[in-house]
């Protein structure tokens, strides 16, 4: 168990390699309760999520989410976010949990219009199911039509007995999957029943060092790695998520205009080690030359690991951009070696 957030968190259960499996070939279940979630209500709360984020919720149907950037007035990132749309006139933010105190204390100075915004973080609990055995698992604990409920997409109904339960088919893992908003007094009973019910199609609770491996394998962004507030969307390969067009302005528009006119500078980019060694967050990377005996360091590693579905060592790291292409070699300093790396296409895992 660690800190995290002000939450005491499981790192693993079994094993970080074993519950990594587990999601890949069956189902595991996480406790997310830490996360945050701001509710917008009144006539101009969606007016206000549109200048608040970077994608286009006007967009959203009634009962559909989408992922999201939080950013600040310099073209950074406050945070990255999934938007749920339950009709124009009330939304809500699901934040990061190390950042709920942060992204409160900037939507809060930041909102624009006839709104109310209310901090809702601790009024729910929430778990994350994910895993191809999902579906098959929550459908006969729950009323909601899962064969109808398509990705990013979220209904209202029970879960294990318990009422006014929130199901969203998004999650973290690049499997299909289910997180389960309920009230905190409900959450534990929720979970129990779910591990019963899963256990024999071989469900097992997972912690974070599971989670990290999994996202990092999809090459999802976790904010304080490949995003921060100095980061800008188009260099963390997030350009997808900043709809220019849609209406009205927002939030580092002009910014994020001249970004893109230009081109970044540099890239976040995944590569996968060649050498042996397993890179780690905050290694220095070099560039890799072999006519010369020097190397200049250019950027530092964002995330890394050993892979368990590739069994290869794979990371994330800034780069500039002229050596930020598919088949580049880099060189990562791994304690006092330098190690080679290769630049490679992500996401890292691709389901077959």
């Amino acid at each position: 168990m660690v800190e995290f957030g002000g939450w005491e968190m499981p790192v693993l259960y079994s094993g970080v390699i074993d519950e990594h499996n587990t999601v890949r070939t069956s189902a595991g279940l996480f406790d997310v309760s830490h996360m945050g979630e701001f509710d917008f209500s009144g006539p101009d709360a969606l007016e206000c999520v549109q200048y608040l984020t970077t994608n286009d919720a006007s967009k959203l149907a009634d009962g559909q989410a989408v992922y999201s950037l939080l950013p600040n007035d310099r073209g950074g990132l406050v945070d990255d976010v999934i938007v749920y749309r339950f009709n124009s006139q009330h939304l809500m933010l699901v934040v990061n949990a190390a950042n709920i105190d942060k992204d409160w204390a900037w939507v809060m100075s930041h909102k624009k219009g006839n709104v109310t915004v209310t901090n809702k973080s601790d009024n729910f609990g929430l778990i994350a199911l994910q895993g191809p055995k999902a579906a098959e698992i929550l459908r006969p604990l729950t009323d909601i039509n899962l064969d109808t409920l398509k990705l990013f997409h979220f209904a209202s109904g029970k879960v294990a007995g318990k009422p006014n339960c929130i199901v969203a088919r998004t999650g973290y893992t690049g499997e299909d999957g289910f997180e389960i908003f309920s009230g905190p007094s409900d959450a534990s009973d929720i979970w129990s029943s779910l591990i019963e019910t899963g256990r024999p199609r071989g469900l097992k609770p997972i912690g974070l060092g599971a989670r990290d491996t999994l996202r990092l394998e999809m090459r999802y962004s976790l904010y304080g790695h490949e995003i921060n507030d100095e980061t800008n969307p188009f260099e963390a390969g997030l350009s997808w998520v900043v709809k220019m067009d849609k209406p009205g302005d927002f939030m580092s528009k002009e910014i994020f205009e001249k970004i893109k006119a230009e081109g970044p500078k540099r890239k976040c980019v995944g590569f996968r080690m060649v050498d042996q060694g397993i890179p780690r967050e905050g290694y220095k990377i070099f560039t890799h030359d072999a006519q010369r005996n020097t190397h200049d360091e250019i950027g530092r590693v964002c995330s890394g690991t050993m892979s368990p579905s590739l069994q290869k060592a794979i990371g994330t790291g800034y780069v500039p951009v002229a050596v930020s292409q598919i088949g580049s070699k880099i060189l990562i300093d791994i304690r006092g070696n330098k190690r080679l790396a290769e630049i490679v296409d992500t996401p890292f895992y691709k389901k077959r």
